[in-house]
Parts: structure tokens; sequence; C-alpha cells
């Protein structure tokens, strides 16, 4: 297990954001925010569901990098070999799924502390809101994949709001996809991320929305 990042801030310097974007509420040591395992889902059980529907189609299965993950990952069918990055090592612990964990936090170092081309694919749920060096996050992300691996980003509108970066408290759920589909494009080491509402529009509950794309 990886030791867990320093409290050092790393700032993005990407393009087209406009200054604080990327600021929080709570600019304290995420270390001690996360140090509370929370065994807890957050988004509600058909988010979840169209989550593992869409690992499913797919076909991410084979070696996996979960970022940003917790105590459950919403496989249907667990992956060949999950990997799983989090803040909380009780909480990684606790997924059974995995066959690796490693705690590290990416807001203090972006790079993954895994080997160039280690996994087919990368997923990260739920989660990405909270990255404040996300341009960086996604070029290491590209690094860890084998050719043509993917990185599958699933996303709702619930949040812990002092941890989420402005730019996502202040935007749209359309706006969300934006953003994530700018991070891929501005990354450069991504084809055109393709985005997608997974939960039927008369869904009342959570909503859930996926940008991926394919490491060129």
């Amino acid at each position: 297990m990886t030791a867990m990042g320093s409290a050092r801030r790393v700032t993005t310097t990407s393009a087209g954001f406009p200054p604080g974007f990327f600021d929080r509420v709570d600019e304290g040591d995420d270390a001690t925010f996360y140090a509370p395992p929370r065994l807890v889902t957050h988004i509600d059980d058909d988010a979840i569901a169209a989550v593992g529907a869409l690992y499913e189609e797919l076909g991410v299965n084979g070696e996996v990098l979960d970022l940003m993950s917790s105590w459950v990952s919403h496989f249907r069918v667990r992956p060949h070999r999950l990997v799983v990055l989090g803040m909380n090592a009780s909480e990684l612990e606790a997924n059974q799924m995995a066959e690796e964990r490693i705690v590290h936090d990416l807001n203090a170092d972006p790079r993954i502390p895994m080997p160039d081309e280690s996994v087919d694919d990368a997923v990260c749920c739920v989660s990405v809101d909270y990255l404040t060096a996300p341009i960086e996050v996604f070029r290491n992300v590209a690094r860890v994949l084998r050719p043509d691996g993917r990185f599958v980003v699933t996303f709702s509108n619930r949040l812990f709001p002092t941890k989420a970066i402005r730019g996502w408290l202040y935007a749209s759920d359309d706006d969300h996809c934006s953003i994530v589909a700018e991070y891929f494009a501005q990354s450069r080491v991504f084809a055109t991320a393709t985005v997608s509402r997974r939960a039927p529009t008369d869904h009342r509950g959570d909503p859930l929305y996926a940008v991926w794309a394919t490491r060129l």
C-alpha cells in the first residue's frame, strides 16, 4: 500500500477556466476531511445500477483502476483484476472486489503511483468534482492505461459542497458534462469524449451522467 500524499495542493494552469474555478470552500487538508470512514453509497440504487450497466456495456472487465474509490465499486461482475485508489484505508480494505489497494491523495500529487501501461481501463465514479488539478490527473490516467484503454467518468448531482471545486458548484448538469469533456480535450492524450445521460429522463432519483474517452 502506498503512503498517502502530502498536504501540498497542486494547482492547475489549464486554459479556458476562469480564475478561482478550481478553488474550494474548504481548502484544509483533504486527508483530515476524509479520515473518518464513510461506508455509505453516495448515489441511489438506480444510479448505481446505471453505473454497473455502463461498465458492462463498454466491456470494462479486464485489469481496471477504480480512481478515487471507496468501499464499493459498482461493477455487476467483478473485473479480472481491480485496483482501487482512494483517500481512506478502511474504506478501501472493505472493498471486496479489490485485489490491490492504494491510499493516495490526487489533489496533493496527481501522479498515480503505478507503472506505465499497467491497466486496461480506468473508472472514476462520483468523484471528479473534487479534483483541483484534473488535467494533470487525466494525463496521468492515460499514462497508466494500455493502448486503446478507456477512462470512464460518471457523476451525479450529489457531493460534499465544501470540497467540490467552485466551478462545479455553480454549473448545471449539462455544464458538468461539458467540463469533464473539456478535461479530456485539454489533456491532449485522449480521443474525443463521449457524453451520455445514463439514468432515464423520467427518473426522479439521482441523475447519472457519463463521459468517457479512449487513450490516444
